[in-house]
């Protein structure tokens, strides 16, 4: 007859369970005149507002480094930019080469005709973003060549292709990221782009745009010196004007401009540049922290900087180890307080 085999004692020895209880944001610092600031800025001079709350300082800033990163790049054909895409074979070839890393994951995708991806969340090597940029483009250069450049039903429909790269970019690990080679200008999206700009912003995707258009400027006068608060209107280009703008610096992102076809190469690795230096500041779950959305701001002291933090969004504890009288809670002395003012608006 089988016997009951008794359960293992613990001999008294106690338990740890570690839960993870904070919250990191890849933020990009800059220079007034959008330059990387140089000397590491240090971690003591780091706080962070959750929906206008009270200032609290950051428990931890480090720069990215070598994080890996989730990139989606975009190559939209339309208007000026197409002057630069015969050479993107070579210069994604040549970023993979020497900037990307074996852990960082890139999907390409082509906006002309259609959208079309050609590579999907596959590791950074040269010889396979130069292959997808080509099959991407391929369509396009075929039609260039026989000089058939009508009919395309979703050309230059750049908000519609951004939004659904950033939605199959959303559930992907690492540092999610948008590279978008775009004139920025949009012919009859569906999408707008403030619900782009609102999805990016949830989902925590920074959304980088290289703009190959010699006209138009970058003049935004329109931040709060030394915070990543941003303020519609106030002068310099407005977010009805220059829709581009708002959907990358709203994001935690940046409008790069290149005037010269030849600064393909140098542009981008000054984009991934960018990235690496970015900050991640990393501060304690809210202790009245609510589910969804939240807007971040953050300021750093005795310094005047372009701040942009990507969005926010807060996952609520489980309620179960909430409850368990053995979880050690955190004070709400010890964490940030989310404020009353929503500032990561949604769409109307």
């Amino acid at each position: 007859m089988a016997q009951a085999v008794p359960p293992a004692a613990d001999g008294g020895v106690p338990t740890l369970h570690v839960y993870t209880n904070l919250v990191q944001v890849p933020t990009l610092v800059l220079t007034m005149t959008n330059d990387p600031i140089g000397k590491p800025i240090a971690e003591t001079r780091f706080s962070v507002s959750i929906d206008s709350g009270r200032w609290f300082r950051a428990t931890h800033v480090r720069q990215e480094g070598d994080d890996p990163i989730s990139l989606s790049i975009l190559l939209d054909v339309s208007g000026d930019t197409a002057d630069v895409m015969p050479k993107m074979e070579d210069a994604l070839g040549k970023l993979a080469l020497l900037s990307l890393h074996p852990r960082d994951r890139v999907s390409v995708y082509a906006l002309d005709c259609t959208l079309r991806r050609s590579l999907h969340d596959a590791p950074a090597d040269s010889v396979s973003l130069k292959r997808a940029a080509g099959v991407a483009l391929e369509p396009w250069m075929m039609r260039k060549r026989a000089k058939q450049g009508e009919g395309c039903e979703l050309r230059g429909h750049l908000w519609d292709g951004l939004g659904a790269v950033a939605v199959a970019l959303s559930d992907l690990p690492g540092r999610r990221v948008i590279l978008a080679v775009t004139d920025g200008r949009d012919t009859g999206s569906k999408n707008s782009w403030n619900a782009v700009r609102y999805f990016a912003q949830t989902k925590g995707i920074a959304v980088f745009a290289l703009n190959y258009a010699p006209v138009s400027s970058m003049g935004m006068g329109n931040y709060r010196a030394g915070r990543g608060g941003y303020l519609p209107g106030g002068g310099g280009a407005s977010a009805v004007e220059e829709p581009l703008f708002s959907v990358c610096e709203l994001s935690g992102g940046l409008v790069m401009r290149m005037n010269d076809s030849a600064a393909l190469s140098k542009s981008l690795e000054r984009f991934v540049t960018l990235l690496r230096e970015r900050y991640i500041v990393e501060f304690p779950r809210a202790a009245n922290s609510t589910a969804g959305e939240h807007g971040m701001e953050v300021k750093i002291d005795k310094g005047i900087y372009k701040i942009r933090p990507s969005g926010v969004s807060v996952p609520l504890p489980d309620p179960a180890w909430m409850a368990d009288p053995t979880t050690i809670q955190t004070g709400p002395s010890q964490t940030p307080e989310e404020g009353k003012r929503k500032v990561v608006n949604k769409p109307q």
